[in-house]
């Protein structure tokens, strides 16, 4: 089956031109996430409203906390820079992995089964941030009344908590990735900023050794989701082993 799953991928590659095969949910998926983000850059810049307050993910020990928004921050990119410009990187890359990824997967399994593991892997991301967050700030958590140094300001428990959000669609991107290499392990791919092929079963490897460095390592000023891209990897993997048990991993929903 993985034989013809990697058949199937190299005749999609050679026969089809990119924007012909755009599958069904990944098309819905780029859409709905550029019109949130489009939404995001209107609501802040003319009424001053973040949609992130609402629709991001927030520590579930803060007041800010909606259980809905497990689902909604994978529609959420970051829109507005630092300086108060839009920021279109963040939509960009997740949507073109994607597109790039997921409409092969797509093809392979179907739309149903295809979005159930998107998602998945989304709510995977949210579950492992969540348990991050109170891993690094246990104290706080413990301690609602104490105040927290904050780079010059000081702030109460509940306010730092308050401010923490994450947003993107990047846990469920990073499953697709598991998957794309767990299903076509020896295909090569050519990127970016490394112009040599690469095996995908490599890349998808050495993606997620970066990750649990970068977020074991914490760098000053990094305030990219580490754990989270490597929970919607884990989610992913989870989902694959019990489909490939269930001898439904290379079938259509």
């Amino acid at each position: 089956m993985r034989t013809f799953a990697a058949k199937f991928y190299r005749m999609n590659r050679q026969t089809a031109s990119p924007f012909s095969q755009i599958s069904t949910v990944v098309l819905h998926l780029i859409i709905i996430n550029t019109l949130v983000w489009l939404a995001t850059v209107i609501l802040y810049q003319r009424f001053d409203i973040d949609l992130a307050d609402y629709l991001g993910l927030h520590s579930w020990n803060s007041a800010t906390f909606n259980p809905a928004q497990l689902l909604t921050y994978m529609f959420m990119h970051q829109a507005i820079s630092a300086d108060g410009s839009m920021a279109f990187g963040h939509l960009f890359f997740n949507m073109f992995s994607l597109y790039m990824f997921g409409r092969i997967l797509e093809q392979v399994w179907g739309w149903k089964k295809f979005l159930f593991y998107y998602l998945f892997a989304g709510l995977g991301a949210a579950v492992m941030q969540e348990i991050t967050w109170m891993i690094t700030l246990r104290e706080v958590i413990a301690h609602p009344d104490i105040l927290c140094q904050v780079g010059s300001m000081q702030m109460s428990a509940e306010e730092l908590l308050g401010m923490l959000c994450t947003v993107g669609a990047s846990g469920s991107v990073f499953g697709i990735l598991l998957a794309f290499g767990w299903l076509f392990p020896e295909e090569r791919l050519m990127l970016i900023f490394l112009p040599i092929p690469i095996k995908a079963r490599l890349f998808v490897g050495g993606y997620a050794i970066i990750e649990l460095f970068l977020g074991v390592a914490n760098f000053r000023f990094d305030n990219i989701a580490h754990f989270a891209h490597l929970g919607g990897m884990v989610f992913g993997a989870l989902l694959l082993l019990y489909w490939k048990k269930k001898g439904k991993l290379y079938r259509r929903n």
